[in-house]
Protein backbone atom coordinates (compact mmCIF):
# COMPACT_ATOMS: atom_id res chain seq x y z
CA UNK A 1 0.00 0.00 0.00
CA UNK A 2 1.19 3.60 -1.08
CA UNK A 3 1.72 6.24 1.82
CA UNK A 4 -1.08 7.89 2.59
CA UNK A 5 -1.83 11.77 2.93
CA UNK A 6 -3.49 13.21 6.28
CA UNK A 7 -6.76 14.03 4.29
CA UNK A 8 -7.29 10.56 2.82
CA UNK A 9 -6.54 8.98 6.20
CA UNK A 10 -8.69 11.15 7.70
CA UNK A 11 -11.36 10.49 4.92
CA UNK A 12 -10.97 6.73 5.25
CA UNK A 13 -11.32 6.44 9.48
CA UNK A 14 -13.94 9.04 9.33
CA UNK A 15 -15.84 6.91 7.11
CA UNK A 16 -15.20 3.81 9.28
CA UNK A 17 -16.74 5.65 12.45
CA UNK A 18 -19.29 6.55 10.15
CA UNK A 19 -20.41 2.89 9.42
CA UNK A 20 -20.41 2.46 13.61
CA UNK A 21 -23.57 4.08 13.69
CA UNK A 22 -25.36 3.84 10.34
CA UNK A 23 -25.25 0.12 10.41
CA UNK A 24 -27.85 -1.59 12.98
CA UNK A 25 -25.22 -3.78 15.17
CA UNK A 26 -26.88 -5.24 18.16
CA UNK A 27 -26.84 -3.81 21.47
CA UNK A 28 -24.81 -0.91 20.49
CA UNK A 29 -26.22 2.61 19.16
CA UNK A 30 -26.79 3.62 15.88
CA UNK A 31 -28.82 6.25 14.15
CA UNK A 32 -31.70 4.40 14.52
CA UNK A 33 -31.37 2.97 17.82
CA UNK A 34 -30.17 5.23 20.75
CA UNK A 35 -28.96 3.27 23.99
CA UNK A 36 -26.81 3.19 27.28
CA UNK A 37 -27.50 6.79 27.60
CA UNK A 38 -25.98 7.94 24.43
CA UNK A 39 -27.23 9.15 20.79
CA UNK A 40 -25.57 8.51 17.57
CA UNK A 41 -24.84 12.13 17.33
CA UNK A 42 -22.48 12.18 20.15
CA UNK A 43 -20.22 9.47 18.07
CA UNK A 44 -20.37 11.44 15.13
CA UNK A 45 -19.20 14.57 17.09
CA UNK A 46 -16.64 12.24 18.32
CA UNK A 47 -15.21 10.99 15.34
CA UNK A 48 -15.22 14.63 13.72
CA UNK A 49 -13.15 15.80 16.56
CA UNK A 50 -10.95 12.74 17.36
CA UNK A 51 -9.67 11.84 13.60
CA UNK A 52 -7.27 15.11 12.89
CA UNK A 53 -5.97 14.32 16.53
CA UNK A 54 -5.28 10.34 14.86
CA UNK A 55 -4.25 11.83 11.40
CA UNK A 56 -1.37 13.85 12.67
CA UNK A 57 1.61 13.00 10.78
CA UNK A 58 4.79 11.87 12.19
CA UNK A 59 3.13 12.00 16.00
CA UNK A 60 3.72 9.05 18.08
CA UNK A 61 0.95 6.18 18.69
CA UNK A 62 0.69 7.44 22.34
CA UNK A 63 0.45 10.97 21.30
CA UNK A 64 -2.11 10.23 18.54
CA UNK A 65 -4.46 8.69 21.48
CA UNK A 66 -3.79 11.32 23.97
CA UNK A 67 -5.29 14.38 21.59
CA UNK A 68 -7.64 12.36 20.72
CA UNK A 69 -9.52 11.55 23.69
CA UNK A 70 -8.64 14.84 25.05
CA UNK A 71 -10.40 16.27 21.53
CA UNK A 72 -13.16 13.88 22.42
CA UNK A 73 -14.14 14.92 25.90
CA UNK A 74 -14.10 18.36 25.07
CA UNK A 75 -16.37 17.71 22.69
CA UNK A 76 -18.95 15.63 24.23
CA UNK A 77 -17.63 14.97 27.95
CA UNK A 78 -18.24 11.04 28.03
CA UNK A 79 -16.29 7.57 26.80
CA UNK A 80 -17.36 7.26 23.61
CA UNK A 81 -14.59 6.11 21.44
CA UNK A 82 -11.93 5.28 24.19
CA UNK A 83 -11.81 1.37 21.79
CA UNK A 84 -12.03 2.91 18.80
CA UNK A 85 -9.11 5.32 19.55
CA UNK A 86 -6.82 2.48 21.13
CA UNK A 87 -7.26 0.09 17.39
CA UNK A 88 -7.09 2.98 15.11
CA UNK A 89 -3.85 4.59 16.31
CA UNK A 90 -1.23 2.03 15.57
CA UNK A 91 -2.81 1.91 12.07
CA UNK A 92 -3.32 5.20 11.40
CA UNK A 93 0.47 5.79 12.12
CA UNK A 94 1.01 2.15 10.01
CA UNK A 95 -0.74 3.56 6.60
CA UNK A 96 1.43 6.88 7.23
CA UNK A 97 4.52 4.37 6.51
CA UNK A 98 3.44 2.40 3.09
CA UNK A 99 4.01 -0.99 1.76
CA UNK A 100 1.50 -3.84 3.05
CA UNK A 101 -0.87 -2.64 5.47
CA UNK A 102 -0.75 -5.73 7.68
CA UNK A 103 3.50 -5.61 8.09
CA UNK A 104 3.67 -1.98 8.77
CA UNK A 105 1.19 -2.44 11.91
CA UNK A 106 3.79 -4.76 12.86
CA UNK A 107 6.41 -2.38 12.32
CA UNK A 108 4.43 0.60 14.46
CA UNK A 109 4.05 -2.43 17.25
CA UNK A 110 7.49 -3.38 17.97
CA UNK A 111 8.64 0.39 17.91
CA UNK A 112 6.32 1.42 20.89
CA UNK A 113 7.86 2.57 23.80
CA UNK A 114 7.42 3.65 27.29
CA UNK A 115 6.23 7.13 26.59
CA UNK A 116 3.77 5.67 24.46
CA UNK A 117 2.29 3.96 27.23
CA UNK A 118 2.78 6.72 29.42
CA UNK A 119 0.55 8.80 27.08
CA UNK A 120 -2.11 5.96 26.47
CA UNK A 121 -2.37 5.23 30.29
CA UNK A 122 -3.08 9.12 30.96
CA UNK A 123 -5.85 8.59 27.94
CA UNK A 124 -7.06 5.53 29.71
CA UNK A 125 -7.44 7.40 33.01
CA UNK A 126 -9.31 10.30 31.52
CA UNK A 127 -11.44 8.08 29.65
CA UNK A 128 -12.53 6.35 32.62
CA UNK A 129 -14.12 3.19 31.00
CA UNK A 130 -16.74 1.36 33.12
CA UNK A 131 -15.44 -1.44 34.85
CA UNK A 132 -11.53 -0.88 34.26
CA UNK A 133 -10.40 -2.20 38.05
CA UNK A 134 -7.40 -2.52 38.90
CA UNK A 135 -4.65 -5.15 37.21
CA UNK A 136 -1.61 -6.58 39.70
CA UNK A 137 0.62 -5.70 36.93
CA UNK A 138 1.36 -2.98 34.47
CA UNK A 139 -2.03 -1.03 36.45
CA UNK A 140 -2.98 2.12 34.20
CA UNK A 141 -3.02 4.11 37.77
CA UNK A 142 0.78 3.97 38.33
CA UNK A 143 3.19 5.13 35.81
CA UNK A 144 4.56 2.76 33.58
CA UNK A 145 7.96 1.13 33.42
CA UNK A 146 7.68 -0.83 30.55
CA UNK A 147 6.10 -0.44 26.43
CA UNK A 148 2.76 -0.04 25.47
CA UNK A 149 3.02 -3.22 23.23
CA UNK A 150 4.44 -5.63 26.41
CA UNK A 151 1.77 -3.50 28.84
CA UNK A 152 -1.27 -4.93 26.06
CA UNK A 153 0.07 -8.02 26.04
CA UNK A 154 -0.14 -8.19 29.81
CA UNK A 155 -3.98 -7.53 29.69
CA UNK A 156 -4.41 -9.56 26.38
CA UNK A 157 -5.97 -12.43 28.04
CA UNK A 158 -8.78 -10.12 29.63
CA UNK A 159 -8.89 -7.46 26.98
CA UNK A 160 -9.24 -7.91 23.19
CA UNK A 161 -8.34 -4.55 22.15
CA UNK A 162 -5.37 -5.35 24.29
CA UNK A 163 -4.91 -8.72 22.13
CA UNK A 164 -4.92 -6.93 19.35
CA UNK A 165 -1.33 -4.94 20.17
CA UNK A 166 -0.26 -8.18 21.40
CA UNK A 167 -1.09 -10.63 18.08
CA UNK A 168 -0.22 -8.12 15.29
CA UNK A 169 -4.32 -7.05 14.88
CA UNK A 170 -4.37 -11.07 13.58
CA UNK A 171 -8.33 -10.49 14.86
CA UNK A 172 -8.88 -7.88 12.74
CA UNK A 173 -7.12 -8.57 9.24
CA UNK A 174 -8.33 -12.56 10.05
CA UNK A 175 -11.56 -12.33 11.19
CA UNK A 176 -12.94 -8.79 10.75
CA UNK A 177 -11.80 -8.44 7.44
CA UNK A 178 -12.65 -11.65 6.31
CA UNK A 179 -16.26 -11.23 7.46
CA UNK A 180 -16.64 -7.76 6.15
CA UNK A 181 -15.21 -8.48 2.55
CA UNK A 182 -17.38 -11.68 2.25
CA UNK A 183 -20.13 -10.19 3.34
CA UNK A 184 -19.81 -6.61 1.20
CA UNK A 185 -19.38 -9.38 -1.92
CA UNK A 186 -22.31 -11.61 -0.86
CA UNK A 187 -24.86 -8.46 -0.38
CA UNK A 188 -23.46 -4.99 -1.71
CA UNK A 189 -23.94 -3.61 1.00
CA UNK A 190 -20.81 -2.23 3.52
CA UNK A 191 -23.48 -1.25 6.44
CA UNK A 192 -25.11 -4.69 6.16
CA UNK A 193 -21.47 -6.43 6.03
CA UNK A 194 -20.69 -4.41 9.19
CA UNK A 195 -23.58 -5.56 10.84
CA UNK A 196 -22.35 -9.12 9.92
CA UNK A 197 -18.83 -7.92 11.23
CA UNK A 198 -19.94 -7.04 14.79
CA UNK A 199 -22.42 -10.33 15.20
CA UNK A 200 -18.70 -12.18 14.25
CA UNK A 201 -17.07 -10.75 17.12
CA UNK A 202 -19.97 -11.14 19.33
CA UNK A 203 -20.25 -14.94 18.46
CA UNK A 204 -15.94 -15.62 18.76
CA UNK A 205 -15.29 -14.37 22.19
CA UNK A 206 -17.13 -13.18 24.78
CA UNK A 207 -16.97 -9.29 24.63
CA UNK A 208 -14.61 -7.76 26.85
CA UNK A 209 -16.41 -4.35 28.01
CA UNK A 210 -19.35 -6.91 28.97
CA UNK A 211 -17.26 -8.70 30.73
CA UNK A 212 -15.52 -6.25 32.80
CA UNK A 213 -19.66 -5.02 33.36
CA UNK A 214 -21.56 -7.66 33.71
CA UNK A 215 -19.06 -11.16 34.59
CA UNK A 216 -17.97 -13.89 32.47
CA UNK A 217 -21.16 -15.64 33.04
CA UNK A 218 -23.67 -12.84 30.94
CA UNK A 219 -20.89 -12.33 28.31
CA UNK A 220 -20.76 -16.37 27.64
CA UNK A 221 -24.78 -15.86 27.11
CA UNK A 222 -24.45 -13.37 25.22
CA UNK A 223 -21.65 -15.04 23.22
CA UNK A 224 -23.99 -18.17 23.41
CA UNK A 225 -27.29 -15.73 21.78
CA UNK A 226 -24.82 -13.93 19.04
CA UNK A 227 -23.44 -17.49 17.98
CA UNK A 228 -27.27 -17.62 16.95
CA UNK A 229 -27.87 -14.53 14.91
CA UNK A 230 -24.67 -14.44 13.71
CA UNK A 231 -25.65 -17.71 11.68
CA UNK A 232 -29.16 -16.56 11.17
CA UNK A 233 -27.60 -13.52 9.27
CA UNK A 234 -25.14 -15.55 7.33
CA UNK A 235 -28.07 -18.06 6.15
CA UNK A 236 -29.68 -15.29 4.70
CA UNK A 237 -29.84 -13.68 0.89
CA UNK A 238 -31.32 -10.96 1.89
CA UNK A 239 -30.58 -9.52 5.43
CA UNK A 240 -33.27 -7.63 6.01
CA UNK A 241 -35.41 -10.45 6.57
CA UNK A 242 -33.65 -10.61 9.69
CA UNK A 243 -34.66 -7.23 10.57
CA UNK A 244 -36.86 -8.46 13.61
CA UNK A 245 -34.77 -10.84 15.11
CA UNK A 246 -32.10 -8.17 15.16
CA UNK A 247 -34.19 -5.51 16.55
CA UNK A 248 -35.79 -8.38 18.94
CA UNK A 249 -31.90 -9.12 19.81
CA UNK A 250 -30.77 -5.37 20.18
CA UNK A 251 -34.08 -4.93 22.63
CA UNK A 252 -32.59 -8.09 24.74
CA UNK A 253 -28.97 -6.61 25.61
CA UNK A 254 -29.95 -2.62 25.73
CA UNK A 255 -32.83 -3.33 28.51
CA UNK A 256 -30.68 -5.23 30.24
CA UNK A 257 -28.37 -2.77 30.29
CA UNK A 258 -25.25 -4.77 28.47
CA UNK A 259 -23.29 -3.19 25.55
CA UNK A 260 -20.56 -5.37 23.06
CA UNK A 261 -18.26 -2.13 23.01
CA UNK A 262 -15.48 -4.33 22.45
CA UNK A 263 -17.02 -6.37 19.27
CA UNK A 264 -17.71 -2.79 17.61
CA UNK A 265 -14.88 -1.48 18.50
CA UNK A 266 -12.97 -4.21 16.44
CA UNK A 267 -15.33 -4.31 14.00
CA UNK A 268 -14.82 -0.06 13.16
CA UNK A 269 -11.16 -1.19 12.94
CA UNK A 270 -11.43 -3.92 10.94
CA UNK A 271 -13.80 -1.33 8.53
CA UNK A 272 -10.83 1.29 8.24
CA UNK A 273 -8.29 -1.95 7.39
CA UNK A 274 -11.01 -2.73 4.58
CA UNK A 275 -11.34 0.81 3.38
CA UNK A 276 -7.95 1.41 3.48
CA UNK A 277 -6.89 -1.46 1.22
CA UNK A 278 -9.95 -0.47 -1.04
CA UNK A 279 -8.02 3.12 -1.59
CA UNK A 280 -4.67 2.12 -1.82
CA UNK A 281 -4.18 -1.80 -3.10
CA UNK A 282 -1.39 -3.69 -1.68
Amino acid sequence: MAAIDAAALGAALHKACRLDVVAFKPGNVSLCADGHGMVAADFLASARVAIPALCRAGSGVGARIEAAVAATWAAVACNTNLGIVLLLAPLAAAAERGGPLRAAVQSVLADLDVTDAELAYAAIRRANPAGLGRAADADVAAPPTIDLRTAMGLAAARDSIARQYANGYADVFEVGLATLGAARRRWRSLAWATTACHLEFMARWPDSHIVRKHGERCAERVRTRAVEVATALKACENPRSLAGTLQAFDSELKTRGVNPGTSADLTVASAAVLLLQDRFSE
